[in-house]
């Protein structure tokens, strides 16, 4: 009898909310949407918020909130599903990913892409309440999104692309409350990139066997056994240009407090990284929900 992954590294856990809660045709549905594995959504909105406090310098607007909140949710599933879909060959092989809803069978691959289709259309909605220079700026992520998937092929740099498309949302935050993108916002941007090139490589790190067994290619098999150093160079990438594009972006002397703290708990995570423990790695890699959280806190003072 085929033995199931460990739980704490697999994507799906067996009688979790979605078996015990949701009728049995809408679980795949919310499995391909990732809602039962929220990581990637705070991931995705809390730069978005810090981007929207810095933008507004204080308290951002309650509309502005809610629809940049749904954007991110929205255009996060719709990723999620495409790289489902892109994927549905690999991942059938790959121990933490086999029992995702396109590779175990769950659903077809016609019902994936029209649920994706939904998906895009709720997220296009959004776009009639932004200005047109935010919306301009927003269909600009779509070749990114849709790239992505296919990165993990040609190039060991496809956490470079998915940091670039996770974190666009910074970037219209800035286009739609200040009509611009200055250049401390694209810092900002760039610092978030980092950010994602250094954890998704530790998440990545989970997956190195299998992704080398399939030829597919990654930072972690870029780096190999120098992963710690050059994760640690990333992580100080991006406490450096956050401090810079904060200072940039008008924030006051609160805001390099809250850099000092990020600094810190960025060294403290690539310390503790253990390149042969895969459960280390991903608790590591979950531990960025509070970097976001500490980015968004940073930028809050900083408006003081």
């Amino acid at each position: 009898m085929t033995a199931l992954p460990r739980p704490d590294l697999s994507d799906i856990h067996p009688g979790d909310w979605v078996d015990r809660r949701l009728p049995p045709a809408w679980r795949p549905y919310t499995r391909l949407a990732r809602l039962d594995r929220p990581v990637g959504i705070w991931l995705t909105l809390f730069p978005c918020w810090a981007a929207l406090i810095q933008a507004s310098h204080g308290v951002p607007d309650l509309r502005q909130l809610t629809i940049f909140s749904l954007g991110a949710l929205l255009m996060r599933s719709a990723g999620s599903t495409i790289n489902d879909i892109a994927d549905r060959k690999f991942d059938g092989h790959v121990e933490r990913t086999r029992f995702r809803p396109l590779a175990s069978g769950q659903i077809g691959t016609p019902y994936a892409f029209a649920f994706l289709a939904v998906e895009l259309a709720l997220a296009g909605c959004l776009l009639f309440f932004l200005t047109p220079y935010t919306r301009l700026i927003a269909v600009c992520l779509l070749p990114l999104v849709f790239v992505y998937p296919l990165c993990k092929r040609f190039t060991h740099w496809p956490q470079a692309i998915l940091g670039a498309a996770f974190n666009w949302g910074m970037l219209m935050a800035w286009a739609e409350i200040a009509g611009h993108i200055p250049v401390g916002a694209v810092l900002m941007w760039a610092g978030a990139i980092a950010w994602q090139i250094g954890y998704d490589t530790v998440y990545a790190y989970v997956d190195v066997k299998d992704d080398k067994r399939l030829g597919l290619k990654s930072t972690a098999i870029l780096f190999g056994r120098n992963g710690k150093t050059f994760i640690g160079l990333f992580y100080a990438l991006t406490a450096g240009a956050w401090s810079l594009g904060g200072w940039l972006s008008g924030m006051s002397l609160p805001y390099a407090f809250g850099m000092l703290v990020i600094a810190a708990h960025l060294a403290w995570q690539t310390w503790r990284l253990d390149l042969h423990r895969p459960e280390v790695n991903f608790r590591l890699f979950l531990a960025n929900i509070l970097t976001g959280v500490l980015l968004a806190c940073a930028a809050f003072i900083g408006t003081w």
